[in-house]
């Protein structure tokens, strides 16, 4: 039984359960940061001069951070969603000229011993103006006019982290066109179209642009002689193989003069087009193998010699997962799977229960970036995805990543929590 006291303090009935995931999550990563960069010299997770240490620092304000996020008024975040998507736009347009280059991509402001990831914080700004002006549009039919508008919010911080060269930050900004299908301005034909564009963009890298033409011309020519009778239907086909081979020509051109050379490295070796176990497919391979050596139960905690050794770079970030898999097994790996489905379909379920078109939208916005960054950081680990970069949420080491992440999700639950008072 919930106690009324404590949910008159957060204005409203907060859902504990999606908060103790979120604790649980902290918690697990922070034992297995602990465990990716362990040192015998400074065994203790409170350690300062480690990550863990400082992980535990990030956990602490986190929770300080999201109670005060449940305090605040509702009404608040709504209000300040254009002052805050203007400040993180600011900030993007700093670290372009101040940032610090960090594994290639300059997506850091250096605060003395802290950096600063504006595009983690961008997500959030971005989900909650997108969601303010979306529900303004909410009893109006759907219009392209709104389409372009929600798109240009979305889009905007995209370019900004594409000039840092972070494409995997980059990324992350697509995945709110499932906001835009759920309130109704991409129906369900353009999502079928861009799910088929996406197939078509893998089958051309993984067997270049002729072998893949041919075959659109043998299917469209096999089309033309099934419906010769009907004119319309002949012409309909030819326009679509012209439009399908000139977007296989474009993907071409994008792959050989628009991606960096280690992006093209790190494809072709997700495609298995090049074997490259000691230059760009090191990481991948380092990670399968640690995971790999977790078999079913796992080596232990702190027993993981691919951990231990630091072969896989990045263990502690990018590469979490790879520690899991190692000394928690197969085991493990599902329970923190079913850990982060759980999350979601929580949050779907606190999204479709809002009553207003703000909330809703805005709830949608997180399940889409954190399913994104969970199933391609995930994806990345095991080989199925090209390494692009990202944190797995509330697991990765870094003070940015989490604040963001958790200020994220509770907003949501605070919305949530007072249902009935947002506009």
């Amino acid at each position: 039984m919930s106690n009324p006291n404590r949910n008159r303090l957060f204005g409203g009935h907060v859902d504990w359960f999606t908060v103790l995931l979120w604790l649980l999550l902290c918690i697990i990563g922070w034992f297995n940061i602990h465990a990716a960069v362990f040192d015998p010299e400074y065994p203790g997770l409170f350690s300062m001069n480690t990550n863990y240490g400082k992980q535990s620092i990030y956990i602490f304000s986190a929770m300080i951070i999201a109670l005060a996020i449940l305090i605040v008024d509702a009404k608040f975040y709504s209000s300040a969603a254009p002052l805050l998507y203007a400040l993180t736009i600011v900030l993007l347009v700093v670290v372009l000229a101040v940032g610090r280059n960090v594994g290639g991509n300059q997506s850091w402001i250096p605060m003395g011993n802290f950096r600063l990831q504006p595009s983690e914080f961008a997500k959030l700004a971005t989900c909650l103006l997108l969601a303010r002006y979306l529900s303004t549009q909410s009893n109006k039919t759907p219009t392209f006019r709104n389409l372009l508008v929600g798109a240009s919010i979305a889009l905007l911080p995209v370019v900004l982290v594409l000039l840092q060269r972070d494409t995997g930050s980059a990324l992350v900004f697509f995945s709110l066109v499932f906001v835009f299908y759920r309130e109704g301005y991409i129906s369900g034909q353009w999502m079928l179209i861009g799910g088929l564009s996406i197939l078509l963009f893998v089958l051309t890298l993984a067997f270049n642009q002729w072998p893949i033409i041919i075959a659109l011309a043998i299917v469209t020519g096999f089309g033309i002689y099934i419906f010769r009778k009907r004119r319309k239907v002949i012409a309909s086909l030819a326009v679509l193989f012209v439009i399908a081979a000139t977007y296989v020509f474009c993907v071409e051109f994008v792959y050989q003069n628009v991606l960096q050379p280690h992006q093209r490295t790190r494809i072709d070796v997700v495609l298995g087009k090049i074997d490259d176990p000691r230059g760009e497919g090191y990481n991948l391979n380092q990670s399968i193998i640690a995971i790999g050596s977790g078999q079913f139960w796992g080596k232990g905690y702190l027993q993981g010699t691919q951990t231990k050794f630091n072969f896989v770079p990045e263990q502690s970030t990018d590469f979490i997962f790879c520690t899991i898999g190692e000394e928690w097994g197969f085991v493990g790996c599902m329970v923190i799977i079913g850990i982060y489905l759980t999350l979601l379909l929580r949050i779907v379920n606190i999204a479709e229960r809002q009553r207003t078109a703000f909330a809703r939208i805005y709830a949608y916005g997180v399940a889409c970036i954190l399913f994104f960054h969970f199933a391609i950081n995930i994806g990345m680990t095991i080989g199925i995805v090209p390494i692009i970069g990202i944190p797995l949420p509330f697991l990765s080491y870094g003070g940015s990543s989490l604040w963001s992440f958790t200020i994220l999700l509770f907003i949501m639950l605070k919305f949530d929590s007072n249902r009935k008072g947002i506009v």
